[in-house]
């Protein structure tokens, strides 16, 4: 392992330490992992990787060459053959492990994601432990395989059924969750027996780059976890290298419809979590206090970058006249460096996300929406480079208007108007996205007709972000997700393995002689 300093420019210099980064002229390097092995890319292409709220350079990614990625591809298939037969419970015991090193170096993840994506600390841990919830459920990975059985199908016949792991897997994570989404990947990939290649987003890199090294230091072999970097080349290698059995993917939708198309197209198993657009149903008999914090939380919190934010409000009936107060409640969050203790709102991760999320506020306000909360142009006096857009509240928005069909991805609520439940559920049913939905109500009838008739694969009752725990599995819908099975839980131990099935024929008379008859099963 190679020493490196994390220039992170609101806190400490992280003491001199093992890390899966190499330093060369004070700017830090990311390197490959191959085989065990992290590598410096020979490559002449890098990324800058930026601090959001400074504009200060935290390191370098590199766009791996050809020939690097294949060395990871070559590296997995090699590990392949003896990962696969190694025991059950012994690779539950790394996952042990692997888990009570992520649960120790929580705050240095943090650290690491809140220098490269933005949000605060608060935030980071979270994102930290709800993939560490993934890590433990893998651990369970010995009941989770069981196949089936079924005896005296015929007389002297038993069929039984067993999983087994499908080869080299790949998946490529998201800049928005830069530890929970890899470890809703590699951890059930390998446990299951599968090698694995993970392109991490060339935005942040640190922190997937960190948990690979502890998931080394936990025991994995070498060859059986390798990481590659890049955009666009390396998208498509992963899809096209035919050693790769299947391909995770979470990130926008343009880029998981191609993926789908070109890794099905070459015969791979595919799941794609993508956009979203998600609705919060708010009833007049709801608590009022509860629903106003729950939305400020669900709707800002991570400056808006969740593929399970709550963007849209629909109020039904008199619920309207509650708009004011939860623009009193946005107005007292606090917007700065997700370093600050006391920051509620960090910065969005670049410049063009900041530029887009400004553009569709304000092709709300030309399409005839009104602005309750301004964010843009809010200053933070310490941080005056970052990229920072406050809460911002649009009343009045129409299905027709850009800001209500485009996912925002920014600290945006957008406030939708209505006269009945019934047409509440008639307009989140009529938009694309089927991510996730919440309703808000102290009606039991109301809450049940909503889960039963609600066209969208995760639903909340009086729960803001319905996301579940890793032993259910994340089930998001329509054009929210497209492939074969879902992430995590039940789903992901589908997509990760193979079923085979063996019929067996042990019959007494095979002791006396034998028999030259037809065989006709089921007769008997």
């Amino acid at each position: 392992f190679f020493l490196f300093v994390v220039m992170l420019s609101f806190a400490r210099h992280l003491a001199t330490r093992s890390c899966a980064l190499t330093s060369t002229r004070s700017v830090t390097k990311v390197p490959n992992l191959i085989n065990g092995k992290f590598v410096e890319s020979k490559s002449n292409k890098w990324i800058d990787v930026i601090n959001p709220a400074t504009q200060e350079l935290v390191s370098q990614v590199p766009e791996s060459t050809q020939e690097e990625m294949k060395a990871a591809v070559d590296a997995a298939e090699a590990a392949f053959a003896d990962w696969s037969q190694t025991s059950v419970p012994s690779r539950c015991r790394i996952m042990f492990r692997l888990r009570d090193l992520i649960e120790k170096h929580t705050d240095e993840l943090a650290e690491l994601i809140t220098a490269e994506q933005g949000k605060t600390i608060a935030d980071a841990k979270g994102d930290v432990f709800r993939g560490l919830e993934v890590v433990e459920h893998s651990c369970s990975m010995s009941t989770l395989t069981m196949g089936e059985t079924s005896e005296n199908v015929s007389k002297g016949m038993d069929t039984y059924s067993y999983r087994q792991p499908i080869g080299v897997c790949s998946g490529i994570t998201p800049y928005n969750f830069p530890a929970m989404i890899p470890l809703w990947m590699f951890p059930m990939a390998i446990t299951t027996g599968n090698t694995f290649v993970m392109k991490p987003s060339e935005v942040d890199p640190g922190c997937p780059m960190r948990l690979c090294e502890l998931a080394i230091e936990a025991g994995v072999p070498a060859g059986v976890l390798n990481v590659i970097h890049g955009t666009h080349d390396s998208v498509n290698f992963l899809c096209d290298e035919p050693r790769i059995k299947g391909v995770s993917f979470v990130g926008s939708n343009q880029a998981g419809e191609h993926i789908n198309k070109r890794a099905s197209a070459n015969n791979k198993r595919v799941q794609c979590n993508m956009a979203a657009k998600n609705h919060a149903t708010i009833m007049p008999d709801a608590n009022k206090e509860s629903v106003l914090n729950q939305l400020a939380g669900a709707a800002f919190g991570a400056a808006g970058q969740r593929c399970m934010a709550l963007s849209t409000a629909v109020f039904v009936g008199e619920t309207r006249e509650w708009i004011p107060e939860i623009v009193e409640r946005a107005k007292k969050l606090r917007v700065s460096a997700g370093a600050d203790p006391e920051a509620d709102i960090g910065p969005v991760v670049s410049k063009k996300a900041k530029e887009r999320v400004e553009k569709l506020i304000q092709s709300g306000v030309d399409q005839g929406a009104k602005i309750m909360l301004d964010g843009r142009g809010v200053e933070v006096s310490k941080y005056p480079k970052g990229n920072f857009i406050g809460p911002t509240i649009l009343a009045d928005v129409t299905p027709d208007m850009e800001c209500y069909k485009e996912e925002i991805f920014g600290p945006v609520l957008i406030c939708v108007s209505v006269d009945t439940l019934d047409d509440a559920i008639q307009l989140v049913n009529k938009n694309p996205y089927g991510n996730g939905t919440a309703i808000f109500t102290r009606s039991g009838a109301a809450a049940r007709k909503y889960q039963h008739e609600i066209d969208v694969g995760q639903v909340g009752i009086n729960v803001p972000i319905p996301v579940p725990l890793p032993f259910f599995s994340f089930t998001g819908s329509r054009a929210s997700f497209v492939g074969a099975t879902n992430f995590y839980g039940k789903s992901a131990i589908n997509f990760y393995t193979q079923t085979k099935t063996i019929t067996s024929s042990w019959k007494d008379e095979d002791i006396v002689g034998a028999q030259t008859v037809m065989p006709i099963l089921g007769k008997n």
